[in-house]
């Protein structure tokens, strides 16, 4: 399950990806219509910044990752815990030597695996910043001796 870059006709399959969690996801609001999810997701496909992972059935997960910044990683519910996640992020790891995320503080299960996985809480905020308008944690993984160069 090596991660490859995703590209364009993938689509489809990661935006159906994202919305088996935002869809699902009781606590989080819609913010964008379907399609402004589409037209980011092609753009974010379109600059590089999507590495996918598939399993039997096809795309079951993706990291959108633009240098040290990880924007999303979202993981089919079929294809959840069984690695998919770790192996995306690992790949991103092995690109740089520090990486950082925001999480909502109301996803626990996101938070937890980012903490398995070495990084930390750098700082929480109220939430004005981001487009759900709900708190959220900036949490910051370093390479233990520099990382790739």
């Amino acid at each position: 399950m090596t991660p490859a870059r995703a590209h364009i006709g993938h689509t489809p399959h990661l935006l159906a990806i994202l919305w088996a969690f935002t869809h699902n996801t009781p606590w989080l609001p819609q913010v964008r219509s379907r399609l402004a999810d589409v037209h980011v997701m092609s753009k974010v496909i379109y600059r590089g910044w999507v590495q996918m992972v598939q399993d039997s059935q096809g795309p079951a997960g993706f990291i959108a990752r633009d240098g040290t910044t990880i924007h999303a990683l979202y993981v089919h519910p079929r294809a959840r815990r069984q690695g998919l996640g770790r192996a995306l992020l690992d790949d991103a790891k092995a690109r740089a030597n520090r990486l950082d995320l925001w999480v909502l503080q109301a996803n626990e299960p996101a938070r937890d695996f980012y903490a398995r996985h070495g990084f930390a809480e750098a700082i929480r905020t109220n939430g004005a910043g981001n487009d759900e308008n709900l708190p959220d944690i900036r949490m910051v993984w370093q390479a233990p001796y520099g990382g790739p160069q």
